[in-house]
């Protein structure tokens, strides 16, 4: 017999099993192939660059290469050369806050979000990457330092499987988990943002700006269908396992007003993944995210 499925929330034996189909996913330098309805993709940059050795300047040499504390000791220029790093850091950041537990439609926002970053996860692991990252509510954040080898990505797994429900309003800035996310991330990483985006002000765009400066940076929006269409007037029951409230759809002008926003803040982050070579996913609550992981990061077939 199947197992049920978990609307609110994803189990850690769901998020291992995710492995087999996370061999679908390659996170490495290339042009995402799937241009679809809500969604921007860039070319990822690939591994970073790190310290190698220092030889003696040689003409053409970049000036910025210039290793001045060996060029001191010897007394002759010396420059710096690099290589790619064998191992990537993948930092990925899960919103856990309040309104990700919700959805109107399939799973949760957060059971999407969690088999998101568990599926990322794993592509990561397989490719020979560091995993890491951060879970965050409002209410605190658990940062997981990239590590290579299968105990970081089960650490990670089981930190997604174990985050509590948050109890905030939502209402709070993403900057500062961006900013954590921003001083963890080395010069190189993959940093991906899994989240509905709520809070997404001024200075967390500026932070965000700032890790895609050296990063390449995967924004991936979970959304429902309430956030995007205005159902037919009456009373709904939704919840978010534990507590539940009556909706009234008849009162127009809020809903309006909410959903006015939510494509103010959609279209805002669309722009700016534009301008900073990001990629941009969407995934919604009745959609299964590999499939869109798929279409962006999916290996070519022969």
């Amino acid at each position: 017999m199947s197992q049920a499925v978990s609307v609110t929330a994803a189990p850690l034996e769901e998020l291992i099993r995710l492995g087999e189909a996370a061999r679908q996913l390659k996170l490495t330098p290339q042009v995402a192939r799937a241009r679809q309805a809500g969604q921007y993709l860039s070319r990822l940059r690939g591994r970073g660059m790190e310290f190698d050795e220092s030889r003696p300047y040689q003409p053409g040499d970049d000036v910025r290469n210039m290793d001045w504390r060996v060029t001191a000791r010897i007394g002759r220029p010396y420059s710096k050369l690099f290589r790619e790093e064998r191992e990537r850091p993948v930092l990925i950041g899960v919103d856990a806050r309040a309104p990700m537990f919700f959805a109107t439609h399939g799973r949760f926002k957060w059971a999407r979000a969690q088999c998101a970053a568990a599926l990322l996860a794993w592509a990561a692991f397989q490719g020979g990457d560091r995993v890491g990252g951060e879970l965050f509510s409002g209410t605190g954040h658990l940062e997981l330092r990239p590590r290579r080898g299968r105990s970081s990505l089960l650490r990670f797994l089981k930190a997604l499987a174990d985050q509590p429900p948050g109890k905030d309003d939502g209402t709070a800035s993403l900057a500062d988990p961006l900013r954590r996310l921003r001083r963890t991330a080395h010069p190189g990483s993959l940093v991906v943002l899994a989240s509905d985006f709520r809070g997404f002000d001024e200075s967390a765009e500026r932070q965000l700006v700032r890790i895609a400066r050296h990063n390449d940076v995967v924004l991936f929006h979970f959304h429902d269908r309430l956030e995007r269409e205005l159902p037919e007037p009456g009373l709904y029951r939704v919840g978010d396992g534990r507590r539940s409230l009556v909706l009234d759809t008849g009162r127009r002008e809020l809903l309006e007003a909410h959903q006015a926003r939510y494509r103010e803040r959609v279209e805002r982050l669309r722009r700016l993944g534009r301008q900073h070579g990001m990629t941009w996913l969407q995934c919604a609550t009745e959609e299964e995210p590999v499939e869109v992981l798929v279409r962006a990061f999916g290996r070519c077939r022969s």
